[in-house]
């Protein structure tokens, strides 16, 4: 996208995003030593994955090949897998596998816009498929899948993907135009969520914005659980088009994190996972370091957003992919020789990115 014709909107909420994802990462294990962490932890997971999952959804219309699909999220995947892995077993020591099928760290996330991706297309011809979608991450909760796959998210948050998918620019404005009255809605309905919690003292943690844990892992009946969940889904969208309504339409110098979101989504995890080997992120206890923290957080995002980082994502997920899979390069997407020319006309015609 042209400079001129670039929507900052986007950058500008993404870049808030992945700075929220880079510092919602490091306080994790210290966000329970002082109020101040515990309370950035519960604003900071109750949208910031809901609100990019979203965004991903909506710039995911576009018509692309299946080669592109594989060469721009399966192959990038592997190699970050395996980098991770020679991270863990050969700098930290960590026990651990090449488990491909159990993504590490904040990897989840390329397996899941794979799948949401491939199935979006087909699903949405399906008459209330947002409201199946919601059914199957509220049922989800109910299995003990943990990791495997990815599973658990990627039907939690998909609807999410779901709903940015279908969502159209403008309406983000008339969202804006309504901001007092959302607030006021936003107020109230999340009032009400706690209340229903005092009253009937549910027991919660930052878990249930996660995706990822059980019903049971978060000692909550299936009942109590799905109606934990449900909220939780009204809580993430109301602050979703919130936050949006405060987000500048104007380039600035932070603009740049959103546009290279990816190089530090998959870094941060790299340098957290060294520095949480040591006692140092846990020992952080007083606000001022937790201060402290946040503009390391702020420091590495802006670090990680350089061209040395974004060139190799740019080169990782540039790499030739077999023939089989289609024109991975997007000068000729979707063309299929010999016996998959078949089954590539349909991945054409039904992906989109």
């Amino acid at each position: 996208m042209s400079t001129k014709n670039r929507d900052y909107f986007f950058d500008n909420y993404k870049a808030l995003l992945i700075v929220l994802v880079v510092v919602g990462h490091f306080i994790e294990p210290c966000y329970d030593n002082n109020v101040f962490l515990s309370g950035l932890k519960w604003m900071i997971f109750s949208f910031h994955m809901p609100a990019f999952i979203f965004i991903s959804g909506y710039f995911s219309k576009r018509e692309i090949s299946f080669g592109k699909l594989v060469q721009k999220l399966v192959i990038p995947y592997f190699v970050y897998e395996l980098i991770y892995y020679f991270l863990y077993v050969f700098i930290i020591h960590k026990e651990t596998g090449l488990y491909f099928a159990r993504p590490k760290f904040s990897l989840w996330y390329i397996m899941a816009l794979f799948f949401w991706r491939l199935i979006t297309p087909y699903l949405k011809k399906i008459p209330g498929h947002i409201f199946i979608a919601v059914t199957a991450g509220l049922l989800v909760g109910m299995t003990e899948l943990d990791n495997f796959f990815s599973i658990p998210r990627i039907l939690v948050f998909f609807p999410f993907f779901l709903a940015g998918y279908h969502f159209e620019r403008d309406w983000f404005e008339k969202i804006k135009e309504k901001a007092g009255r959302l607030l006021a809605v936003f107020s109230l309905y999340l009032g009400g969520c706690l209340a229903l919690v005092l009253t009937f003292r549910v027991h919660l943690t930052p878990k249930i914005f996660y995706g990822r844990y059980s019903y049971e892992e978060m000692d909550t009946g299936y009942g109590e659980g799905i109606l934990v969940r449900l909220a939780c889904y009204g809580v993430s969208f109301l602050a979703v088009f919130l936050i949006s309504t405060i987000i500048s339409r104007k380039p600035h110098g932070y603009s740049r994190l959103g546009q290279r979101t990816m190089p530090i989504y998959l870094f941060h995890g790299l340098v957290y996972s060294v520095l949480s080997a040591t006692p140092l992120l846990e020992s952080v206890s007083e606000i001022w370091q937790g201060i402290l923290l946040i503009v390391f957080c702020l420091t590495l995002s802006w670090l990680l957003s350089m061209d040395g980082p974004n060139r190799f994502v740019t080169k990782v997920s540039s790499f030739p992919v077999p023939s089989f899979f289609g024109d991975g390069s997007g000068k000729n997407s979707g063309h299929f020789t010999g016996k998959s020319a078949g089954f590539g006309r349909k991945i054409k015609k039904g992906l989109s990115a």
